[in-house]
């Protein structure tokens, strides 16, 4: 039996800027600003490997304004190399697309097809008794589309296999702002057989039939878009049954790693055992890099050694790393609580402070409003895409300032705690 196969993805933003501030060893800084090129080399890899009849992109190829004409040259290199297989590629503008300035310039090869601002359905006609294909889309012709795009398509080709494309938050996500809204029921209740989806990070297959399918993007690019990423490989049969087949693509893995210190009193063992738990974490790794946040935990006299000596404890954890191999280190936070040897005497001076510091400064209208100046002066001097690390509402604002004041007078005690109450190396 004949059948219609192509690969679905979207949300590559190819090129997009380092969203972490903690990404200061210049290795893993080039090994992850160039994750997305390799994503999508993959994944045309993975169409010209499967010979596929299509590749479908559906939104956010690009990365906004920043997107540079080395950028496009690339793109255009591999779209290139469908081309000269005979393989067609589809796409729509996302909100990203939309705010690239390269976007309406760059000239594709002729069987590359991206959807304008109007629906149009494009037909496929079938070979060899295969039955036909129609694939509709519609761009963002701005940044924004607040209402939904569902009743601009046009309707389904009677007699033909129907794939439509379309950039969404569907109901809403956590997130993603919203675009394009529309409930799986509306996507469900079209007539189309295919709903290539994209804008949502995270893959989702919401139906089997019609299937309706959200890929998630190919390479996550910070530590909020942990776990291996893939696209989709579709088979339509002449009968209408699809196969929906998941292919990875990441090069790169994020994932936070908690290590569990509890009752470790010797510093060379607790690195020992964040090694234990990083190789632990690597064997479960499906990219071939893993990129790992650490929280240590647990009730340990080491406690405020790891809190003062937060450099050399990112040091000696990528040591750890570098054994492991293709184990990279992002960051390294203690959450460790005292033993009961190493707690700060409740009659000593270092306990008055920390009270004191609890209860009365943080807790001052005076301390919290200055606070808030100071971290907006910083938010305002930081490169855009990293805006959002300080919250995207007020309310989120402020915790994030709750949060940073409470490590930053934790610090301060552990500086102020008499060192010779833990062994030292």
């Amino acid at each position: 039996m004949s059948s219609f196969r192509f690969v679905h993805c979207a949300d590559l933003h190819i090129d997009a800027p380092l969203k972490s501030l903690a990404l200061r060893n210049p290795e893993l800084a080039e090994l992850v600003s160039s994750a997305t090129r390799t994503a999508f080399v993959a994944t045309i890899d993975l169409c010209l490997d499967e010979k596929v009849d299509a590749l479908l992109i559906a939104g956010d190829l690009y990365d906004g304004d920043q997107t540079s004409m080395k950028t496009a040259g690339f793109i255009a290199t591999q779209l290139r190399r469908l081309d000269e297989a005979g393989i067609r590629t589809f796409g729509i503008r996302g909100n990203h697309d939309a705010e690239s300035r390269i976007t309406k310039e760059l000239v594709f090869p002729e069987s590359v097809t991206f959807f304008k601002g109007s629906a149009a359905a494009i037909p496929l006609p079938g070979l060899n008794g295969r039955r036909d294909v129609v694939v509709h889309g519609i761009s963002f012709p701005k940044p924004h589309a607040p209402e939904s795009l569902l009743p601009k398509f046009k309707p389904p080709v009677e007699g033909a296999t129907n794939i439509a494309l379309l950039h969404t938050s569907l109901a809403g996500a956590e997130g993603h702002d919203r675009y394009a809204p529309c409930s799986v029921a509306d996507l469900a209740g079209a007539g189309f057989d295919y709903w290539a989806l994209g804008h949502i990070h995270k893959r989702q297959v919401h139906l089997d039939r019609p299937a309706i399918v959200m890929p998630g993007i190919p390479q996550g690019r910070d530590i909020n878009e942990s776990g291996a990423k893939s696209v989709t490989l579709i088979t339509i049969g002449d009968d209408g049954a699809i196969a929906i087949a998941e292919h990875r693509t990441s090069t790169a893995q994020f994932e936070r790693v908690s290590v569990d210190l509890s009752g470790i009193e010797d510093w060379s063992e607790a690195m020992r055992a964040i090694g234990r738990r990083l190789a632990a974490e690597r064997d479960r790794t499906a990219s071939e890099h893993l990129i790992a946040r650490i929280s240590l935990i647990g009730a340990t006299s080491l406690s405020w050694r790891l809190r003062r000596e937060g450099d050399f404890l990112r040091t000696e954890a990528e040591q750890q790393a570098a054994i492991i191999g293709n184990t990279w280190i992002e960051k390294v936070s203690s959450a460790c609580s005292p033993s009961r040897d190493a707690a700060i005497d409740s009659a000593g001076a270092v306990a008055e402070l920390s009270q004191l510091i609890s209860e009365d400064v943080l807790q001052s209208d005076s301390y919290r409003l200055e606070a808030s100046e100071l971290i907006s002066e910083l938010q305002g001097a930081l490169p855009r895409e990293l805006h959002k690390m300080f919250g995207s509402d007020p309310a989120s604002f402020e915790k994030a300032v709750a949060e940073l004041s409470q490590d930053g007078a934790l610090d301060v005690i552990a500086h102020l705690h008499e060192a010779d109450q833990e062994p030292r190396i």
